[in-house]
């Protein structure tokens, strides 16, 4: 107990600081109200922590708010993992990020079940086509939101350029893409104008923590390696790789992941993933959690419900713990990192790249959505995507079209949304 109070660090000042149990309630109030992704989200947190009950000030919120921006992983979830640490330390911490996580993560379980068990009834595969089509107009709105906050300049337009041609025609990695975009904005990066604030002297505290939060995180990978070897191990690491490289939102990722889950391993359809991605938007939680129904239904494909429901404990175990490893070892250092310019720096390339990753997701789904064939042309470097025009598919192209101009200009709700394009679908296929 002494230590994990000695791991708190330097208090900010509060207005007023609850109690766990008010805390805990009010974060249980967060995790099952977190729809609409890390905007909506965040702005929940907000609301909730700073103008309703003074608990976090405007200025520790923010500053919180650009650290967990630095962090890989979803963003809001270490915000709120932040949040209850600062409050209650490392068990506040724990209560927080978990109640943040694990009602999405029930429910996103529970639907991942009934679509491997019902997902290939013609009814059922319509409903889902009009999600899909959907996801690609809530893609394309993703692009426009990061745009405006990424491209505030001409270099990082070009950034956001030469992310798209190298995923678009080049096929480079993504996690490639992000470790060049950051290492050229910290190297471009000015110094600031005044100091930034000295590093508490704490290594022995953070060296602990580090390596605590590393033991959970890897020997459960390590047990699967020594006893299983097998596809539970093979998700483990999969997933322990993605939650190191999951910058700019869940959406960067998205592109890298289903290419490997889709192409490279055949663990999912291209639909089941579009489909995965439609349930993760509907429910509360991190979009993130589309890694969960990956697990799933990658396991139950091999081995059935109880060996899907083993996938999604593994998935969910590899892609959070990280979370709070990074958030309860460097949380004592926030000041030093939200004032370091090179961080800065780098942060802003790796923002600006993640437009040009979102630009080739859009494309790449709006493709496969649209068009029921589509091909590859390569020649020397260049692998890209030919669609079959014979093939287009004129009810997912308009529902897509509606749902665009729904989300875009007028602004209506994702969940309504999601829900209005499934049921167009559904009379499509009856008619």
């Amino acid at each position: 107990m002494v230590l994990m109070k000695a791991m708190i660090g330097p208090q900010p000042e509060y207005k007023m600081t609850p109690t766990l149990a008010e805390m805990t309630r009010v974060f249980t109030r967060i995790g099952l109200l977190s729809f609409g992704g890390p905007a909506a989200q965040i702005a929940l947190m907000h609301r909730e922590l700073v103008e309703e009950r003074d608990w976090v000030s405007e200025k520790d919120y923010l500053s919180a708010l650009s650290f967990c921006m630095l962090l890989p992983g979803p963003e809001a979830m270490q915000l709120a993992t932040w949040t209850g640490w600062r409050m209650h330390g490392t068990k506040g911490g724990l209560i927080a990020g978990l109640l943040f996580v694990l009602p999405g993560a029930a429910v996103v379980l529970a639907l991942s079940m009934i679509y491997a068990a019902f997902g290939q009834l013609p009814l059922i595969a319509a409903l889902f086509t009009g999600v899909q089509a959907a996801v690609v107009a809530i893609v394309i709105e993703a692009l426009l939101r990061v745009s405006k906050r990424a491209l505030n300049g001409r270099i990082y337009w070009v950034i956001a350029a030469v992310a798209f041609f190298a995923l678009f025609a080049l096929n480079i990695p993504f996690p490639v893409i992000i470790i060049a975009a950051a290492l050229f904005g910290a190297f471009t990066s000015k110094a600031p104008s005044t100091p930034a604030p000295a590093i508490p002297h704490a290594p022995a505290r953070t060296q602990f923590t580090l390596a605590i939060w590393l033991a959970l995180w890897l020997i459960p990978l390590a047990v699967l390696w020594q006893f299983e070897r097998g596809l539970l191990f093979d998700i483990g690491l999969f997933f322990s790789k993605l939650a190191v490289v999951t910058f700019g939102g869940a959406y960067a990722v998205l592109a890298w992941m289903t290419q490997a889950v889709v192409q490279d391993k055949g663990w999912l359809s291209l639909p089941q993933m579009m489909d995965g991605l439609g349930l993760a938007e509907t429910t509360p939680g991190p979009l993130i959690l589309v890694t969960e129904f990956v697990g799933y239904l990658a396991a139950h494909k091999q081995g059935g419900w109880m060996y899907g429901i083993a996938g999604a404990v593994v998935t969910l175990w590899m892609t959070f713990v990280p979370c709070f490893l990074w958030i309860f070892t460097f949380a004592p250092y926030i000041a030093r990192i939200t004032a370091e310019p090179r961080l800065a720096g780098a942060l802003k390339a790796i923002t600006a790249a993640v437009v040009g990753v979102i630009a080739n997701l859009s494309l790449w789904f709006a493709a496969h959505v649209i068009f029921k064939s589509v091909g590859k042309i390569d020649f020397g470097p260049f692998h890209l995507i030919f669609p079959d025009w014979a093939s287009v598919n004129l009810v997912a192209l308009a529902i897509g079209i509606v749902a665009a101009w729904l989300l875009l200009m007028r602004h209506w709700s994702l969940p309504l949304v999601l829900g209005l394009s499934a049921l167009a679908s559904v009379v499509a296929a009856l008619i």
